[in-house]
């Protein structure tokens, strides 16, 4: 419990410190959104108007910047993200909820995917070091990790979906097609789509969990208790997973907290190309627009998925790793 709290009391700090930064640039870059929105807009307003805007998003300069920021901190845990600039009078939690599910599909299972895959591989990769296996599956993984995500993308894209043309190659649903998330011909619509996309997203991200796997087993598999379970006989595949890829997981599991928390940001690149409209996509199109409000609301979110993942990653290897519970007492 000890633990569980010192853990505790460490994101709820770094979640505080993440949010203040989040207030602290806009307001510190030259300008401000509601000029620049009316004057990107080329019509002309009052004053007034100008004002009444920038209270209603949060920039009023009637306030001090401190009750800015207590007001701002007031809307994080009322989670009111307040109104998009470019979608205005739209409010960025529906924006940024409409695209979230999205991502977590997409994003989620592709470093699942890559992980379970990844960690498989590496495994045997490490077991098996100097044979034809490790020589051909770890250098051909380093390989696919270089190469940039945007010609795996556009490889796969022109390969499956215009050349062969076994996949759709955009959206997330067939257009027209009304969302019925109680039809299965509806899920299986979705899951189509997504083949493409999920392709590029996991392979994108094999090598990193492969070769982190197999370097952990490689300093493992020299340790005594190896050694000893191999002298007593016991069966190979109890060795491998149940004595070396058990300990080794241990720093992977945390590779894994930051990949799940990167995550929830999209996978910009595999979503621009596919059009998938996950949150990859909304950042981009905030960028452009300059709507600050969505940009802070979506850096919010992903951090705090960042620190509820790494939150979980602490709590998973202090239960998978007894030394560190004997050591917490």
């Amino acid at each position: 419990m000890g633990f569980f709290l010192r853990r505790l009391s460490f994101y709820l700090v770094a979640l505080l410190f993440a949010a203040t930064l989040n207030f602290a640039i806009p307001r510190a870059m030259p300008g401000d959104p509601v000029t620049m929105m009316f004057a990107n807009a080329s019509v002309q307003v009052t004053a007034e108007r100008i004002e009444a805007m920038k209270k209603l998003l949060g920039f009023d300069e009637a306030q001090t910047w401190y009750q800015q920021y207590f007001t701002y901190i007031k809307s994080i845990l009322n989670w009111d993200l307040g109104i998009s600039i470019k979608f205005y009078p739209q409010s960025v939690n529906d924006i940024l909820g409409g695209a979230l599910g999205w991502s977590l599909f997409l994003a989620g299972s592709a470093v699942i995917l890559a992980f379970c895959i990844g960690s498989v591989l590496g495994i045997f990769a490490a077991w098996k070091r100097g044979s034809k296996y490790d020589a051909f599956i770890s250098p051909g993984m380093l390989v696919i990790q270089a190469v940039p995500p945007v010609v795996i993308a556009m490889l796969v894209l022109f390969t499956f979906g215009l050349g062969l043309k076994w996949f759709p190659t955009s959206y997330a649903y067939t257009p027209g097609t009304l969302p019925d998330w109680t039809s299965l011909a509806f899920y299986q619509d979705v899951l189509y789509h997504a083949v493409l996309p999920l392709i590029c997203a996991t392979a994108i991200q094999i090598g990193g969990f492969l070769i982190n796997m197999r370097n952990n087993m490689i300093n493992l598999l020299n340790e005594d208790y190896i050694t000893m379970a191999k002298g007593k006989g016991l069966n190979e595949n109890r060795v491998v997973f149940n004595y070396a890829a058990r300990n080794a997981m241990l720093p992977s599991v945390t590779a894994l907290s930051m990949a799940l928390g990167m995550a929830i940001g999209g996978q910009l690149i595999v979503e621009i190309i596919f059009n998938y409209p996950g949150l990859g996509t909304v950042m981009l199109n905030a960028i452009h627009a300059r709507d600050y409000q969505v940009l802070q609301g979506q850096l919010l979110i992903m951090t705090l998925f960042m620190l509820f993942f790494n939150f979980m990653a602490d709590l998973l290897i202090v239960a998978l790793d007894p030394r560190l519970r004997k050591g917490g007492k």
